[in-house]
């Protein structure tokens, strides 16, 4: 843990027992413990839930569940998350995790491939969360665009990539070139509204614009 982070955790409203549990053992039971969004990213999650009031919240990646506690925690008393996970290997912490934080009937656990999984959900959903294969950024996008409602919202998560996407000269791995192309995809899709949050390793915030197709940061009244 470096000083800032540090700091923020002092600094903080609190996590609580049940998420530090989910955190740690995130670390102890599995290879990939950095793939926990941490209690800032959480936090932002769940402000964001609160202020977005969603019925319906699609998660892709769920790793250990902790990203979708925080979340859940928030939603509104007839809201629910559909949380999609590749990795059969995590389903027992993750359930473990939603029940010690009361939040299993608020819940629908996939568990499979998000790409073969999305194609059969009908819902609309008002907040889609992404941080998953950061290969298939792209392909996520596409398939969520159309069950994102009008005025919705896509976040995804480690748009950054610990500064590769901006490095020079830039790394030609698939993880850098997915997320550089789903980068410049959104960047140029007049459809939405869209913003990187340079908050731990990248947040795109992107708004999906409603039926008058209005970018409000343009708007003539506000120039």
């Amino acid at each position: 843990m470096d000083a800032l982070e540090r700091y923020l955790r002092e600094t903080d409203t609190p996590q609580g027992e049940v998420l530090a549990w989910l955190e740690r053992e995130s670390w102890l039971r599995t290879s990939h413990g950095r793939q926990v969004s941490g209690p800032t990213v959480g936090a932002l999650l769940r402000q964001l839930v609160l202020w977005l009031r969603p019925r319906r919240v699609l998660e892709i990646g769920t790793f250990s569940g902790y990203a979708t506690v925080w979340m859940a925690s928030a939603l509104p008393a007839d809201g629910r998350i559909d949380t999609l996970e590749r990795n059969d290997e995590m389903e027992s912490l993750i359930r473990e995790g939603f029940a010690r934080a009361g939040v299993s009937d608020r819940v629908h656990l996939y568990i499979g491939d998000a790409l073969d999984i999305l194609p059969g959900l009908t819902d609309t959903y008002d907040l889609v969360y992404i941080d998953a294969d950061k290969r298939e950024y792209v392909a996520y996008y596409q398939a969520v665009f159309d069950l994102v409602r009008p005025g919705g919202c896509i976040v995804a998560d480690n748009v950054l990539w610990d500064g590769k996407v901006y490095a020079d000269p830039l790394p030609r791995d698939r993880q850098t070139t997915g997320i550089l192309a789903f980068n410049d995809l959104v960047s140029g899709d007049d459809r939405v509204e869209n913003f990187i949050l340079p908050l731990r390793d990248g947040l795109h915030v992107i708004r999906k614009k409603d039926a008058s197709g209005q970018n409000i940061a343009t708007s003539s009244s506000l120039v």
